[in-house]
């Protein structure tokens, strides 16, 4: 019988997991772990391997020559981002690697535009004066969505989405992107850079993939150009956004609030439970101290339907590879 490992597997996961390997009558074994150098060797003996990553692999590209000499034809990961796989040094070593570009655009765009209505909304400010027993509203006055303007930057799959939610809610929605999507132009116009949009928009959202153009995108400079009454909303990754620069435009009031599913240096922090001891990031600690941020601990994908497609995409992958066929996810 076919032999597959799922490394990091959620309770939440299982379910899927049974249900696939029953219809595939395929073995699928699971762990709670991260899959770095020090548990690799726990793929001896399978067919496939499935990863899904907060951390990076390691810098050892020995890694993936390991998997190789175990017989492995390829990784993949069960999420979108693949920046915690080193892909040349799989590739060298054979490996097809494929992620999960699709599992639900809808998922992290529904989570964008609840974040914006938040803070348009100063949902978490009245949460904090009613927790306080003040029922006062003055000084809170919100906007409605049909008269700000959303500015999309990566129109993708899930910027693309992100697009379509704004305009039916009526807001005035631009994009950047280095590749525009002509189906998308009835819903969104798109502008020359990235400095116009951050001038123009009320609201940014991000939805980047994380690689070298994208890190650090929105630094010091980027926060200046944005109006002081905007809030940014970052869906993406953390590294998109240089926290230091963020934290002090919050402070000296250059930005109207944030909402962010996704931080810099999360992984030694979201998904883990720090109740009663000090955080080791002091930036976020910082975040978590200002009344106009929200933070979540990257959950935009976290619904039932990506939740179910992470896990049948992923698998039925890697049955194609194992099988001999090709697949679209293939890097």
């Amino acid at each position: 019988m076919t032999k597959i490992l799922m490394y990091s597997v959620r309770d939440d996961e299982e379910a899927a997991i049974k249900a696939w390997a029953t219809k595939h009558d395929v073995q699928v074994d699971t762990n709670a772990l991260e899959f770095h150098p020090e548990t690799a060797n726990l793929a001896k003996g399978y067919d496939g391997l499935v990863i899904q990553q907060r951390s990076a692999i390691g810098d050892d590209p020995n890694v993936y020559q390991q998997l190789a000499d175990y017989g492995l034809k390829q990784l993949t990961s069960r999420t979108a981002g693949v920046d915690t796989i080193d892909i040349p040094a799989a590739k060298a070593a054979g490996l097809t690697v494929t992620n999960v570009p699709a599992y639900s655009p809808n998922s992290v765009a529904e989570m964008a535009v609840t974040q914006t209505m938040r803070l348009i909304r100063n949902l978490e400010l009245f949460d904090q004066r009613i927790a306080n027993q003040d029922f006062r509203w003055a000084g809170l006055q919100a906007r409605e969505i049909r008269s700000l303007t959303v500015g999309v930057i990566g129109a993708g799959r899930i910027g693309g989405t992100v697009a379509k939610l704004f305009h039916g809610l009526g807001a005035k929605v631009i994009a950047y992107d280095v590749v525009r999507r002509p189906e998308l132009e009835s819903v969104l116009t798109y502008v020359a850079s990235k400095e116009e949009l951050l001038k123009q928009a009320d609201v940014v959202t991000l939805h980047v993939d994380l690689n070298d153009t994208s890190k650090a995108l929105i630094d010091a400079e980027a926060l200046s150009l944005m109006k002081p009454d905007a809030f940014i909303i970052n869906a993406s990754r953390g590294p998109v956004i240089v926290t230091k620069a963020l934290v002090a435009a919050l402070k000296a009031g250059k930005l109207a609030g944030a909402a962010l599913d996704t931080v810099e240096g999360e992984e030694t922090l979201f998904n883990q439970n720090h109740q009663g001891e000090p955080l080791p990031d002091a930036l976020v600690s910082q975040l978590l101290q200002m009344p106009n941020v929200i933070l979540t601990p990257h959950v935009g994908f976290y619904t039932n339907l990506a939740v179910q497609n992470m896990v049948d995409i992923s698998l039925d992958d890697v049955l194609t590879i194992i099988n001999g066929g090709q697949t679209e996810h293939a890097f």
